[in-house]
């Protein structure tokens, strides 16, 4: 069975568990960690009146959870303080980590992320895999996860799973990536493809993405529609707390609205999509600029050194981007857009028509438009933390902590 994804903000996975006694105890362990991974160093007492819990009831969670290498004691807290001082506890900073892993068009990468949410290890290689076998991108993406994997556990770290986020369609609850028009994948299954024994999840790009927004993100509500683009352009659309997948889980191709429909062929097969004109190669292209690495780095130096061409490219990309934005915007009425990946960079050349063609566009209340701090680190970082927030979800069921970290597959 696929790892479930953690995909609300309040610390419960898409898997509920039983009502039983067992049941209620890894629910409050999981409301311990959560607790402690979010506000943490805390005393028990503290952690008591963060979940609702006795004292006593938090104590036994606490006890166990500091066996079981979760949690560390980090002795007395507050010294000096009048009365007795409790003792302040920790996220361990051993114990399990999730592995994410991102397959690019040109890039693959790999990075560990622990309980407190840092990156302990991290893997990045450059590779032009737009029309290249599976096999051998999933190969090379497999060396840079071991990197990883290895670093981590030399730093006391047992790998807990792993998270691969690809640039398309990924069918609901499997590992199958249906179609990924700018790869020139189609039914690709990266569970007989990767080489691993952890437990494997495989999701969109820009579903991960918007998960890292949501975890990560500084002031982002609880409702909003994420953006990120590269090569391709997607969106995922987070409603109170959760992804809003669709039947099939290919929600969210907003790379694929047609904006002109006579417009040029897409390798979806459509034509006049936004991708098109919004996509890092069509502005590269407009702007007169040879295609290369580190693409978005190059438009945005060369927009705010005041290149013209550069700035009309992105000026007419901002365009469409915000009349395929309306559509969505009118149907969906999120609180806010979010632009994440290269989009992020390019921000400011890029909102004043984007805006300008939502706001008058818009049917109600146009909602506003804010831009990522994560950048194009997203999508690796929200697919590390969905594994690492599962360990969170479900100590017992899922943590290596807890249940040894053999790295069975799920």
């Amino acid at each position: 069975m696929t790892a479930p994804l953690h995909d609300e903000r309040r610390g419960t996975s898409g898997a509920r568990l039983p009502d039983t006694q067992q049941g209620m105890r890894r629910r409050n362990l999981s409301r311990v960690m959560h607790a402690m991974a979010a506000h943490g160093p805390l005393s028990r007492a503290a952690v008591a009146s963060r979940v609702g819990l006795t004292r006593a009831a938090v104590s036994t969670l606490v006890d166990e959870l500091i066996r079981s290498g979760l949690l560390d004691e980090l002795g007395p807290e507050r010294p000096g303080r009048v009365g007795r001082p409790g003792s302040a506890l920790a996220v361990s900073a051993r114990g399990p980590v999730g592995i994410g892993a991102e397959v690019g068009v040109d890039h693959l990468a790999a990075c560990a992320v622990d309980l407190r949410g840092e990156v302990r290890a991290r893997a990045v290689r450059r590779a032009g895999n737009r029309g290249r076998p599976p096999l051998p991108v999933l190969q090379e993406l497999a060396v840079l996860v071991q990197l990883v994997c290895d670093e981590s556990r030399q730093a006391g770290l047992a790998p807990a799973g792993l998270a691969v986020a690809v640039p398309g369609l990924v069918a609901r609850d499997t590992r199958t990536v249906v179609r990924a028009p700018n790869l020139g994948w189609q039914d690709v299954d990266l569970d007989r493809l990767v080489p691993t024994e952890l437990p494997l999840t495989v999701d969109n790009e820009a579903n991960f993405g918007a998960l890292a927004e949501l975890w990560l993100g500084a002031e982002t509500p609880e409702d909003f529609l994420h953006v990120s683009a590269e090569i391709g352009i997607g969106a995922a659309l987070v409603v109170d707390g959760r992804l809003l997948r669709g039947t099939h889980g290919f929600a969210g191709e907003l790379g694929h609205v047609p904006v002109r429909p006579e417009g040029p062929a897409c390798p979806c097969g459509g034509r006049g999509c936004l991708e098109q004109y919004a996509g890092e190669e069509a502005v590269l292209l407009a702007a007169g600029l040879n295609l290369g690495e580190d693409r978005g780095a190059r438009l945005a130096e060369r927009a705010a050194a005041g290149d013209e061409r550069v700035r009309r490219a992105l000026r007419e990309a901002g365009a469409a981007l915000g009349i395929a934005l309306t559509g969505a915007v009118n149907l969906l009425d999120p609180r806010a857009v979010v632009l994440g990946g290269a989009l992020s960079r390019l921000a400011p050349w890029l909102l004043p028509t984007l805006e300008e063609e939502l706001s008058g566009r818009t049917a109600g209340r146009a909602c506003g438009v804010t831009v990522s701090g994560l950048g194009p680190d997203g999508p690796l970082l929200g697919a590390a933390h969905s594994v690492a927030r599962s360990v969170l979800d479900d100590p017992v069921g899922v943590g290596a902590g807890l249940g040894g970290g053999t790295g069975r597959r799920a």
